[in-house]
């Protein structure tokens, strides 16, 4: 067992424990998937089942006995001494109602983060026993090293988003402005849609109104396959971002998505 209450950042042990949560939540979630089960409604209308928060409570359970000095920030349960150095952020079933339709495009997300910045993330689909792991600028799948794939025009590029609905206002039309400019649009996915992002299938991905689980596992995915990452303003995601993400599989695409968008590339005022 590793020094719970070290602070160096240690390759082999954070990885290895990673795949530790992923397992133990993954068996969770294999158990209950399409069976019936009770569908509860959040605060927010979003739906919550079982299965979302026994995966969750299987990994709060893991790091507290191993990594007790750790925080936790879990969809389900909230927050925990998210003040410490090392936070784990949790999104047990990131697409519940893809998970409740039957249909294996939910994912679970893993983050780590340091100091407010993601250092190490995790996207399991565990029907499929599909995982990407990126850390320290390498991003693994299912243990081979991928990589995104160039593009370096709009109009050749496969965009992905989850739903044109969740973007609303001034989001809704600098989507709509993004959408009109590139090849294919195509729908649905949750996170599982940064996984293809890394491993080359498809050129950019762009969400808004994401909340720190939905989006902290996804950065050193994205960037340790060689793609960046980061809010609608051009700066890198940390676990305080305001949820508007562009994804693209190289630096030049990635800048034409910005200005696609319109959003002014500097920290102030949301657009």
């Amino acid at each position: 067992m590793v020094n719970p209450n070290s602070s160096a950042l240690s390759a082999a042990e954070y990885v290895e424990f990673s795949h530790r949560l992923a397992n133990a939540a993954g068996a969770v979630v294999r158990k209950y998937f399409r069976t019936t089960v009770a569908i509860d409604e959040k605060a927010d209308a979003s739906p919550v089942t079982i299965a979302d928060r026994d995966a969750e409570a299987s990994m709060r359970d893991l790091i507290a006995t191993q990594y007790p000095a750790h925080g936790i920030l879990g969809e389900e349960k909230g927050a925990d001494r998210t003040d410490a150095e090392f936070v784990w952020v949790l999104d047990p079933i990131d697409g519940t109602q893809a998970f409740i339709a039957g249909k294996p495009t939910f994912v679970t997300l893993i983050a780590l983060v340091r100091n407010g910045v993601p250092v190490l993330g995790v996207i399991d689909q565990p029907v499929a026993s599909e995982r990407w792991v990126g850390f320290m600028g390498e991003t693994q799948f299912n243990g081979k090293v991928v990589s995104t794939r160039t593009c370096t025009r709009l109009d050749r590029a496969i965009l992905n988003t989850t739903g044109p609905d969740l973007f609303l206002g001034k989001d809704a039309h600098a989507f709509t402005r993004l959408s009109a400019t590139v090849k294919d649009t195509l729908y649905g996915g949750d996170g599982y849609a940064y996984g293809l992002l890394a491993s080359g299938f498809i050129d950019l991905v762009a969400e808004a109104d994401l909340k720190p689980y939905d989006f902290c596992a996804l950065a050193p995915i994205v960037e340790g396959a060689g793609g960046v990452i980061t809010d609608w303003r051009g700066q890198s995601l940390t676990i305080n971002s305001d949820g508007r993400v562009v994804g693209a599989g190289d630096k030049a695409l990635h800048g034409l998505a910005l200005d696609a968008l319109g959003m002014t590339r500097m920290s102030g005022e949301r657009a």
